[in-house]
């Protein structure tokens, strides 16, 4: 990792700021030579982490910006290597000039993620933590956003690493005292760890149960809108938007296609879709947009079941309650409420919601619903897995040391509740990168954003 890398971590269009990225070693050489600092000082003069006013220039010396530059030295900086940042203009023409002169001295275009691979590799965080940086970047929800705050604060790092250094010592006593029996070791003995291996398991069961609410916090939950044609579907996605975002006629049929859009609904995040009209039809299109509905029904999480109220329920009305009642989530949703008349509804033990998405009444209590059907994990920020890569690692770990324990109650030799114990360090370790292949890494990076 000795060449130097440089990327516009801002993006290339038009912004208020755009900030360029350097690290390596010729980082703080390059902008030596490019950035004429209004002190008269040079940047290698300069403290660590103090922002410079000057002059931002190409390699003829004509002056691109003037702006502010800062500097780290390794190994105390983001990488963990010497690293320089232009804080520009936010001209995509500034900027990709400023970022030729950079490669013409010696600098090469940073790969995605490759800012952060470099300090997890250079040992300035865990992949964890790695992980986090991209989850922060990704977050679209403030819950989401705090829970990837804590573990790039080291939240799930700290958990693991005392599980990890506690079957560290149980394999070291063990191996010390098989290897050197003359020695003034402690005699080993199962039972004098029986208690922590019992409270390893509960933290890494602790931490696997987190993650059926954690994916749903960071991806946002699949939710279908379900309903006859002119239930007042596409109205209440519409309301629930805030704008127009589907068509909406008195004519039935008028949504042939599924529409997917995301949004908050009582705190929690949803991808939210609205779909064709539940009914026999000949027209093709209609037909291939209800089948359509079908499957967003199918792979959906929470549903919306749509009724009107203004009319009778009908025995396709009832048809769609049943389908809702299958859902792992649902709610019935009682339409057209300004109309004045409300259905009466067949017995169901699915909530239910008078609203009107003309008025918006109803639409608070619809959240409301949504917010209790879907609580957030019982559990501190950053100590939440979100991450499948993450949760894989840990179930292996919990699977391997169950299986020690197990061992131990059953009074298995020592050896036989070591190899079970060791299987969970090596899971662990894949968890925090301590012993996770380069393949591995290769693909968690390039998920990131240039410039990151």
């Amino acid at each position: 990792m000795s060449d130097t890398i440089a990327a516009v971590s801002t993006g290339m269009q038009v912004s208020a700021i755009g900030i360029l990225r350097l690290s390596g070693d010729k980082a703080i050489n390059i902008v030596d030579k490019l950035f004429i600092p209004r002190s008269g000082k040079k940047m290698s003069e300069s403290e660590d982490r103090k922002l410079v006013f000057g002059s931002l220039c190409d390699l003829d010396g004509q002056t691109l910006d003037i702006c502010l530059c800062t500097i780290s030295r390794a190994p105390h900086s983001y990488t963990g290597e010497n690293t320089a940042e232009l804080q520009c203009h936010g001209s995509p023409a500034v900027l990709r000039a400023a970022l030729d002169a950079v490669f013409a001295l010696g600098a090469r275009q940073a790969l995605p993620g490759e800012f952060t691979k470099r300090a997890f590799l250079n040992g300035r965080m865990d992949l964890t933590s790695a992980e986090a940086v991209a989850d922060i970047i990704d977050a679209e929800t403030a819950e989401a956003a705090k829970n990837a705050a804590g573990q790039l604060g080291g939240a799930i790092s700290r958990r693991i690493d005392k599980i990890y250094n506690f079957l560290t010592d149980l394999s070291s006593h063990y191996h010390a005292v098989l290897d050197y029996p003359d020695e003034d070791i402690e005699d080993f003995t199962l039972e004098s760890y029986k208690a922590e291996l019992h409270a390893a398991i509960a933290e890494l069961k602790r931490l696997a149960d987190s993650y059926s609410g954690g994916k749903l916090l960071h991806g946002g939950i699949p939710a279908a809108i379900i309903g006859r044609p002119n239930a007042g579907k596409s109205s209440l996605l519409n309301a629930v938007l805030g704008y127009d975002r589907a068509i909406v006629t008195n004519i039935p049929g008028t949504t042939r296609d599924t529409i997917e859009e995301k949004l908050r609904l009582g705190g929690v995040l949803l991808r939210l879709t609205d779909t064709a009209g539940l009914r026999e039809t000949d027209d093709e299109i209609e037909r291939l947009g209800v089948m359509r509905s079908h499957e967003a029904m199918e792979n959906a999480e929470l549903v919306i079941a749509v009724i009107d109220g203004s009319g009778e329920v009908t025995a396709e009305d009832e048809e769609i309650i049943r389908c809702a009642e299958k859902a792992p989530h649902a709610v019935v949703a009682v339409s057209k409420s300004d109309l004045g008349k409300i259905a009466v509804l067949p017995e169901t033990t699915l909530p239910v919601v008078e609203l009107s998405s003309m008025t918006g009444e109803g639409l608070e209590k619809l959240a409301e619903v949504i917010k209790t059907l879907f609580p957030m994990p019982d559990a501190p920020a950053g100590e939440i897995l979100t991450n499948a890569r993450q949760a894989e690692a840990v179930d292996r770990a919990l699977a391997a040391l169950t299986a020690a324990y197990d061992a131990l109650l059953q009074g298995c030799t020592p050896d036989i509740v070591l190899t079970e114990a060791e299987g969970a360090m090596s899971a662990l370790g894949e968890l925090s990168g301590k012993t996770v292949r380069e393949d591995v890494t290769n693909r968690i990076f390039e998920r990131f954003c240039v410039g990151k």
